[in-house]
């Protein structure tokens, strides 16, 4: 469905509104290369400096489809995201929307004039509701709003795109000051709010408040775009709440050229908004509505209470801590542990019954792990990620290092026939190697000697790998958990032998909201860990490759 766009022709007519999914160059980069439907590639809002944001939660679920989120304005900054912006092959038929954000007229401005040579076209933000001193902030003043877009217009040529509030009395004024300044394009809505959702009477989001996005903004955001329209005569970029093709007419007929869809594809892994896009394109097509039947309003990300029964120190860094519960957790998929006040963070289950986990100190957040007393109460969400599924014939190779074998022991345990390589830095860093001894045959490495092989952990793969048959090799099946380097090296020496499909890897990226929205969690080649994942297979050969 080709669209006509700021100069361009598009091969499609959506976008993915600016903090969600596409808020990496390597996921920019696949869904140029996969998603033909997405005409517009809009990025993450950046600014001067670079912002770590808020800490975990980010995000949440406060009705099936409907979210609040603060993610903080997270950036590399702008010198950094203009290394990343050149990396990028932009086909003709598509439009790379850069959104920047500055506290000042003069830092949009200074961003602008970095990142338009990388850009087809800047988006504005003026409308970020819940990081002080931007966004919002600027986007509710008229003067301010045509200074800022007139500012930027005399300091590159590339078109420009306002991004604009609906937490305003009226939009078509803040539009027509746009306009006055001389601006492209007009975006709408960003998030409403902010708001506070709570779960067992505390602020769920670290930030307390944050923007109320999905299902239920729709209204609001439509009655925005036919304000706008009424108002000025420029493109416009309608989202907010859209999910179904009926929704898409809507937004067209009052106005919208390209159609934003951003929490429709909360839990979605990347395949699946493939699929979505496609098969909302066809609904446009054929006058079907099939597409929001795609859309996952299954996601749970309620929290559940647990109690710390027992705190085991391995190391004074490292702990296993027992809880009360059992979660339902299937092998490969992971939770998040929640501590209000404190912030969230993502674990591997190291057992389902009872609910156990393994804390490494590395952080503020697991450095308080590590000092939990029995009967402090904690909270967990998921399960999320994608459970493995190895064929009922394979052998199962589990190869794990520090923590990783959290990730690692459930998939032994369940689907027996399997290996598992165990590798630490000094005896004392090992831990339940009774049980893996139980569920499988355990091979332990160290660093030192102290226990098992002396060396690392992949000297002693290959040694056991160059045993084996090519018809033994055939049935082979490695998942490897760990510190990259290890994981890296494990990988390598499995390709000596087995081919990439064989081979799935569960790197720790940074892993923030779990449903594949935030964009932390992205590999290089532009899947993201936490819906993908957390075992990413080997096929692609560039997988470790950070830029």
């Amino acid at each position: 469905m080709k669209t006509e766009f700021l100069g361009k022709t598009l091969s499609g007519p959506f976008t993915v509104p600016s903090g969600i999914v596409t808020c990496s160059a390597s996921i920019i980069q696949r869904v140029f290369d996969t998603m033909p439907e997405v005409g517009v590639l809009t990025t993450k809002s950046i600014g001067p400096e670079p912002r770590l944001g808020y800490r975990e939660p980010i995000l949440t679920q406060f009705e099936p489809g409907n979210f609040t989120n603060a993610v903080g304005l997270t950036n590399p900054g702008a010198a950094r995201s203009a290394e990343l912006m050149a990396q990028l092959t932009i086909p003709d038929d598509r439009f790379l929307l850069i959104s920047i954000f500055g506290g000042s007229v003069e830092e949009y401005v200074e961003v602008a004039k970095i990142m338009a040579p990388h850009s087809d076209g800047l988006e504005l933000n003026l409308s970020c509701p819940h990081a002080k001193g931007y966004g919002m902030a600027m986007g509710q003043d008229p003067a301010l709003v045509e200074e800022i877009v007139r500012a930027v217009k005399a300091a590159v040529d590339v078109p420009i795109v306002a991004k604009l509030t609906p937490n305003v009395p009226n939009i078509g004024e803040i539009a027509a000051a746009a306009v006055a300044g001389g601006v492209d394009g007009i975006c709408a809505i960003n998030t409403m709010g902010p708001e506070c959702y709570e779960a067992h009477g505390q602020p769920i989001l670290t930030n307390e408040k944050g923007g109320v996005s999905g299902k239920g903004v729709l209204a609001r955001a439509l009655e925005c775009v036919r304000e706008i329209k009424a108002e000025v005569d420029v493109p416009i970029i309608g989202c907010g709440g859209i999910s179904s093709a009926n929704d898409v007419l809507e937004f067209q007929a009052a106005g919208a050229t390209i159609i934003g869809v951003g929490s429709a594809l909360v839990g979605m892994t990347t395949n699946e908004i493939a699929d979505y896009f496609q098969s909302l394109n066809a609904d446009l097509e054929s006058g079907k509505d099939t597409a929001e039947a795609l859309v996952r309003y299954d996601i749970d990300m309620a929290f559940d209470p647990v109690t710390v029964v027992s705190n085991e120190r391995v190391t004074d860094d490292i702990c296993i801590l027992t809880f009360d519960k059992s979660v339902n957790v299937q092998a490969g998929e992971f939770i998040f542990l929640w501590i209000p006040g404190l912030g969230e963070k993502p674990f591997s289950a190291l057992t389902d019954s009872p609910f156990s986990l393994v804390v490494i100190n590395l952080g503020e957040f697991t450095k308080a792990l590590l000092d939990l007393e029995p009967g402090t109460e904690a909270y967990v969400r998921g399960p999320h990620g994608t459970a493995v599924t190895p064929a009922e014939d394979a052998k199962i190779i589990a190869v794990a290092g520090g923590t990783g074998l959290a990730a690692v022991y459930q998939i032994a345990r369940d689907f027996g026939d399997t290996e598992i390589f165990l590798g630490a830095r000094t005896e004392e860093r090992l831990y339940f190697l009774e049980e893996c001894e139980a569920i499988g045959n355990l091979h332990v490495a160290t660093d030192d000697g102290s226990k098992g092989f002396h060396g690392v952990i992949t000297a002693l793969l290959r040694q056991y790998l160059e045993g084996l048959t090519a018809a033994e090799l055939e049935k082979l099946v490695f998942y490897n958990c760990g510190p990259s380097p290890m994981v890296r090296a494990a990988a390598v020496v499995q390709r000596e032998f087995c081919s990439p499909n064989q081979i799935f890897n569960a790197i720790d990226y940074w892993t923030k909201c779990g449903v594949g929205i935030c964009g932390a969690c992205d590999a290089p080649d532009g899947r993201r860990l936490c819906v993908d994942g957390p075992f990413l297979d080997d096929s692609d050969s560039n997988l470790f490759k950070r830029a």
